[in-house]
């Protein structure tokens, strides 16, 4: 029997940098989903891979002193080398400076141009560099891009535009009559209310500014604007041809099943990408999932903060597999999920170790101790079957699992699997193996339970070797087994015997206070790192350090308090580091201070001092930091921390 095609995307990454664990969320839960279908006995291609036009790209490739090619080849490693050291099972990682894709996309470039939905004109509005978007005045939001909320410049050039208006009544057709197009619902309001259904304004495609993108073959002078470039890699990378000519994998595979993307992208992929595939005639897509954020404890990743965490720093001091675990566990189906050093420890230790690790640890040892190694099938004595719960409970796993899965709810899948886990733990309290071990009597009812515990394990294995391969695979070793096809994970008892096979722990209780060393070193290298990007070159002529230059609103963003020291003391084991409990007016915070070379603890109490007071917090040395202390300090080394010169100021008052 043929197998059913399935084709799933991801969004492809841009090349500007190094991607964090958010970026990276993505491509974890694409896999995730890409091998369960392939469980589910679909025949699955999934592509994933990297965007690489752009000013954005040509800008970083100068700074950097390379080329715009140079540059995006050594990022497009980097997040190829995180791919694959997450366990990413891509069929194909896509590259738009690939030289079949650049063809494609000057070929439908130029397609459109001649059917009428492309005319030159000019563009006057706000560019926004990082998203590479123009916006007009209305579309701002407090005078900033509304998808990122970065500063926007004025800007005027030549451009193409596309016809989005020729289009428009035909999308707003197809979202009503498929609702299952844009997911989760509450996606699909957004863009019909906000975009469509306002009226769509005809969309710049092509720019003068700037040269690292697809040339338009007719128009040298122009580009082609970068996300017009992105979006076809879907139907490229499956060899799309503009004259007609498909590949067999283009004919088997599109329309694509699902375009998996973040929710910031929404508007290219719902509203753009469709519109571009009804003007070349080809099938939409037939379902967008915008995922919802990961985000470090309440606020976006900054390098600047020291809270940006990577998915190869995770897996170092965590394991893969845990990575995967906690992403794709803790991200809610369409609200944002938070990720913490703190946090990832905490579900290694609570879900990892106990639940999973502890049970096939136990489970190991007692078929070990009390039978040898092995344990046999044995049909119960009496009519009824004491266990016969306990199986239910397990077979009747697989079906909700399935059904989580198939509705994109990864991380309820998961919960369903460790609730197996769960509850083959509550079994064994329940059983009491050691128990019945002392009575010789009851050793057949010992081997049952040692079986039903040793066929639960596996059917559990089974179901999250789509989501945790690595560990479903130790966990086969240690039971002798195979992973089992969905429909056998529904039948209990599916081996004669098990015999085990002792491997070491697979999940280790992790002690959190030894690794924030670790971690304090990472904060401290990603806060150094941005501020030499950040740095103004000296210059024989000029050596004084220059200053970047801010607008009024940068510094009203700064919170400037009196704050009271009311205690003081050292940090242990830090000969820099002071921490104050320190007093704004009812609220009282915890900062951690690098001036114990300065001063002394007691010479601090009763200080009043200027501090920032809306810094992210952070630990230092596993210490809490709420702020930071304000100070001055000369050539000579000579620091002087910045006070109030009336002493009877209130602390907590703003400065300002």
């Amino acid at each position: 029997m043929q197998k059913k095609p399935y084709y799933i995307t991801t969004a492809i990454a841009y090349t500007s940098g190094k991607p964090h664990i958010g970026n990276t969320y993505e491509a974890v839960l694409a896999d995730a989903i890409a091998r369960f279908k392939r469980k589910q006995g679909f025949d699955v291609f999934f592509q994933t891979g990297t965007d690489e036009h752009g000013q954005k790209i040509q800008e970083k490739a100068t700074t950097a002193g390379v080329t715009p090619q140079q540059f995006v080849d050594g990022v497009a490693g980097e997040i190829k080398g995180i791919w694959d050291l997450v366990g990413t099972s891509y069929d194909k990682f896509m590259r738009t400076t690939d030289e079949y894709h650049v063809k494609q996309v000057s070929k439908i470039f130029k397609k459109f141009y001649d059917q009428g939905d492309i005319y030159k004109g000019y563009y006057e509005g706000m560019y926004c560099t990082p998203c590479e978007s123009f916006w007009t005045e209305s579309q701002l939001v407090d005078g900033k891009c509304p998808d990122c909320g970065r500063e926007v410049k004025p800007a005027k050039e030549e451009a193409y535009f596309f016809k989005m208006g020729k289009y428009a009544d035909r999308l707003i057709e197809h979202i009503n009559t498929h609702p299952e197009f844009i997911q989760p619902v509450s996606r699909k309001n957004e863009m019909m209310n906000n975009f469509l259904l306002k009226g769509l304004q005809d969309l710049c495609l092509s720019r003068t500014s700037f040269t690292w993108g697809v040339p338009v073959e007719f128009d040298p002078r122009h580009v082609v604007y970068v996300w017009f470039d992105a979006l076809t890699n879907y139907i490229t990378g499956i060899g799309y041809d503009a004259e007609g000519n498909h590949s067999e994998n283009y004919k088997k595979y599109w329309p694509a099943d699902l375009h998996l993307i973040g929710k910031d992208i929404l508007r290219f992929h719902t509203i753009y990408w469709p519109i571009f595939l009804m003007a070349l005639g080809e099938p939409l897509p037939k379902q967008v999932f915008g995922h919802p954020w990961l985000l470090m404890g309440d606020g976006k990743m900054s390098k600047s903060k020291g809270n940006v965490i990577y998915a190869d720093d995770l897996a170092r001091l965590f394991g893969v597999d845990a990575v995967r675990y906690f992403v794709l566990h803790e991200m809610p189906f369409d609200n944002d999920g938070q990720i913490t050093w703190e946090l990832v420890a905490e579900r290694f230790n609570t879900d990892l170790a106990n639940v999973l690790g502890n049970l096939v640890s136990r489970t190991v040892a007692m078929i070990d101790k009390y039978f040898g190694g092995t344990v046999v099938k044995s049909l119960p004595q009496n009519e009824e079957d004491p266990d016969s719960e306990f199986k239910a409970t397990v077979s009747g796993v697989a079906k909700k699992v399935i059904g989580k899965a198939d509705e994109l709810k990864i991380a309820d899948a998961i919960s369903e699997i460790f609730t197996l886990f769960r509850r083959a733990n509550k079994y064994i309290d329940e059983t009491m193996p050691w128990a019945l071990a002392k009575d010789e009597n009851k050793k057949a009812h010992l081997n049952d339970v040692l079986y039903n515990l040793a066929e639960a394990i596996q059917m559990g294995a089974s179901l999250l070797d789509s989501f945790m391969p690595q560990t479903s695979e130790k966990i086969f070793t240690a039971f002798g087994g195979n992973s089992r096809s969905l429909e056998e994970c529904s039948l209990f008892g599916q081996r004669e015997s098990v015999t085990v096979t002792a491997i070491p722990p697979l999940f280790a209780r992790i002690d959190f206070k030894a690794l924030e060393p670790e971690i304090e070193k990472i904060r401290e290298a990603q806060i150094a790192e941005a501020q030499k990007a950040t740095a103004q070159p000296a210059t024989e002529e000029k050596t004084e350090e220059k200053t970047m230059e801010i607008s009024i609103d940068d510094f009203c963003k700064v919170e400037l308090k009196v704050g009271e020291i009311i205690a003081c003391e050292s940090v242990p084991k830090s000969s820099k580091l002071l921490h104050e409990t320190v007093k704004f007016g009812d609220e009282v915070r915890s900062v951690v201070s690098g001036i114990a070379k300065h001063y002394k603890p007691e010479e601090l109490v009763g200080k009043k001092v200027v501090f920032v007071t809306n810094l992210a917090p952070r630990k230092v040395c596993g210490i809490l930091s709420e702020g930071m202390i304000l100070a001055a300090e000369d050539e000579k080394g000579v620091l002087s921390l910045v006070t109030p010169d009336k002493a009877e100021i209130e602390s907590g008052a703003k400065l300002g």
